[in-house]
């Protein structure tokens, strides 16, 4: 099953060039996966009745030609399938003109929400998502775990989770792990520019209150953010950009 939503890109959408961000795309992301969740009846509306409630594990996205302020976009969403305990989506964004312009693959888990565990995805779920046989990468359903940079940080800061940014399941919204690794790199990286390609991998969830400390390497070819906590005892996440 094929999900479709349009979008007009909006002036919190964009940077300094109007083009739109890679917060706004993985926001519209998480906007179009969810309305394909409640057709399934599985979405954030449900969680009184189900009980469990979906949490992302990590993205892979793609952007070929930014759209601009006042663009108007169509995301297109669909599940891959799942196994014991891994869903994965996939994401195509177009613009007005029927041009690709981003791809984005996705993979989740589930959680019951009464114990905040993690639980095997049972079938009936699967069943209710109707998969499609169609891959924006190669190894969409395969998504590598991002290791830690082998070099020395150029930066570092610490960033403090205010309620604004706090989510359903009461921790940090997964957007705004990409704000918090806006703030580590530099200021024309950071507000001029942005990455056209980047992964996300989430291992530790983030709550309200917490101050984490946010840590900007390069190595190779690749720009990193590594989020930990404000001792930098536990990672919470690896941002990858190239």
């Amino acid at each position: 099953m094929f999900v479709n939503e349009k979008f007009r890109v909006i002036l919190s959408d964009v940077n300094a060039k109007l083009e739109m961000t890679n917060t706004a795309f993985l926001r519209y992301f998480q906007e179009v996966g969810n309305m394909h969740s409640e057709i399934a009846g599985y979405g954030v509306s449900d969680i009184d009745r189900t009980n469990i409630s979906w949490i992302l594990i990590s993205w892979k996205v793609n952007i070929i030609k930014r759209p601009k302020y006042g663009d108007e976009i169509r995301i297109k969403t669909w599940s891959l399938g799942m196994n014991k305990f891994f869903a994965f989506r996939d994401f195509e964004v177009k613009n007005q003109y029927d041009e690709v312009v981003a791809y984005g693959a996705s993979k989740w888990s589930i959680v019951d929400v009464k114990n905040g565990k993690l639980i095997s995805i049972p079938k009936e779920i699967d069943d209710k998502y109707t998969k499609e046989d169609t891959h924006v990468f190669d190894d969409d359903m395969n998504l590598s775990k991002l290791v830690m940079p082998k070099v020395e940080p150029l930066s570092k800061c610490d960033f403090k989770i205010t309620r604004s940014l706090i989510d359903v399941n009461k921790h940090l919204n997964n957007v705004y792990y990409m704000d918090i690794a806006k703030e580590a790199i530099s200021e024309e990286k950071a507000i001029i520019n942005e990455f056209n390609d980047f992964e996300v991998m989430y291992k530790k969830e983030i709550k309200l209150g917490e101050v984490v400390k946010a840590s900007y390497y390069v190595d190779k070819d690749y720009h990193y953010v590594v989020i930990k906590d404000c001792n930098e005892e536990n990672l919470h996440s690896i941002v990858r950009f190239k």
